[in-house]
């Protein structure tokens, strides 16, 4: 049931929504919030976690950061996004071990989710908490936005991914690589998410669960859907397509994202940059990706040394490597990742980074300029989104990757009707 839907709201009115839908779910004595981490800084979610602990006070005993495989929140970041929030209240979830098995996703639908290119069963597991803390309300706060492994973020993937184990994360994020990143992102109707609604409808069912998601827009236009079902994603991912994807008339010869640098420490989180503007891409063109906080590859060490290993090397070459190396199997998020990061041929992307050296990012097949000469260049302090041009230097500038998607509208539009074509001959 949903409790409160209401889009295309003023940014200061998302608390005011909370608390009505607060008060229409009743009182509740005690409370887990599981909002995403710093990564989604922008989501408002920090602002709404810490309205929930207002209203609850200490009958909200814990909070339960989705961290899915990032790494844990500092104390500073956990003061950034809750201020006044007390430390004490935060977990950090750990996706190996501390995990409660609730169910499984068998392989007959991978294998038709997959269009019969993978064949495993998924276990459904989430991170004990939620299962063993005696809990009468959990709040999953998070943000809806295009995304690139669930097509669009927030409801069951915050607690399936965000707190699973490391089947849920791999097999998932596989799941989406294989079928096809640029046939997922910005649709709400995809295979990565039907297997997450599988896994919610038969293992997450008998937790209390009420999701709080967000829809946040750039021009200040925003939304809050709250509910225990499908409705409140549904209608927040249309607002979601409305306000973050960015069609775009014309293909890009040269794009500058921007990686703020308390949020992007590695090419694992900042390769946002690649995966929310692939489509908007010219062929042969240039995506400069400024990276003032990126030192290192993976978000841990195993990851990191898969990533070192194999490069941003494409589809076909990253599916063989799983073939024959039994680490990289284990570790199926990390060749998702690995495709996801990827231009598969298709355009050169340049990072500039000053705590990565030329020889490391050219080792995993991206292209290397010192930092220093192209935030001058391009000084993000100085640019608006969107189209500059000077000097002859025509370019497209994004500011933050993770607010959006953008796209080129007949390309959008063209994967669009292929894959609605397949559906249509194959599963009717």
């Amino acid at each position: 049931m949903s409790v409160y839907l209401a889009a295309e709201i003023a940014a200061d009115q998302l608390e005011v929504g909370l608390l009505r839908a607060l008060d229409a779910i009743g009182r509740r004595n005690r409370v887990l919030v599981v909002p995403p981490d710093f990564t989604r800084y922008h989501s408002r979610s920090g602002e709404l976690t810490r309205c929930a602990w207002d209203y609850y006070g200490d009958r909200l005993t814990h909070i339960l950061p989705a961290l899915g495989t990032h790494t844990a929140m500092t104390d500073r970041q956990i003061e950034i996004m809750f201020g006044g929030v007390p430390r004490h209240l935060f977990h950090a979830h750990n996706w190996r071990s501390d995990l409660a098995t609730l169910g499984e996703v068998p392989a007959s639908v991978i294998r038709e989710e997959s269009e019969g290119q993978l064949e495993f069963s998924l276990l459904v597991r989430v991170n004990r908490l939620l299962v063993e803390g005696g809990f009468d309300l959990i709040l999953s706060i998070g943000q809806v936005v295009p995304h690139e492994v669930a097509g669009m973020a927030g409801h069951s993937k915050n607690l399936i991914i965000g707190t699973g184990g490391s089947e849920n994360i791999n097999q998932t994020h596989y799941l989406g690589a294989v079928y096809g990143m640029e046939r997922i992102m910005g649709r709400a109707d995809n295979p990565v998410r039907r297997v997450l609604n599988y896994a919610a409808d038969r293992s997450l069912r008998q937790l209390p669960i009420v999701y709080v998601l967000t829809v946040i827009g750039r021009d200040g236009r925003c939304g809050l859907f709250v509910g225990d079902d499908l409705e409140c994603f549904e209608q927040a991912a249309r607002l979601s397509q409305r306000l973050n994807i960015n069609l775009l008339d014309r293909p890009l010869q040269r794009a500058v994202v921007y990686l703020d640098a308390a949020e992007y420490r590695s090419t694992w989180l900042g390769n946002k940059a690649i995966y929310r503007t692939r489509m908007a891409m010219a062929d042969g063109g240039e995506l400069i990706v400024l990276a003032p906080g990126v030192k290192r590859f993976g978000e841990d060490a195993g990851i990191d040394a898969l990533i070192r290993k194999y490069g941003y090397s494409g589809t076909a070459a990253v599916r063989d490597a799983v073939g024959r190396d039994p680490f990289l199997a284990a570790n199926l998020s990390a060749a998702a990742h690995l495709i996801h990061g990827s231009s598969e041929g298709r355009f050169h992307v340049t990072y500039c980074c000053e705590h990565l050296s030329k020889e490391e990012i050219e080792g995993v097949g991206l292209r290397y300029r010192p930092l220093a000469p192209m935030m001058k260049q391009y000084d993000p302090a100085k640019l608006t989104p969107g189209f500059h041009a000077a000097g002859g230097d025509e370019f497209y500038f994004v500011p933050n990757p993770a607010e959006g998607l953008w796209a080129h509208r007949d390309r959008f539009s063209a994967i669009q009707e292929e894959t609605d074509t397949w559906q249509l001959t194959h599963k009717h």
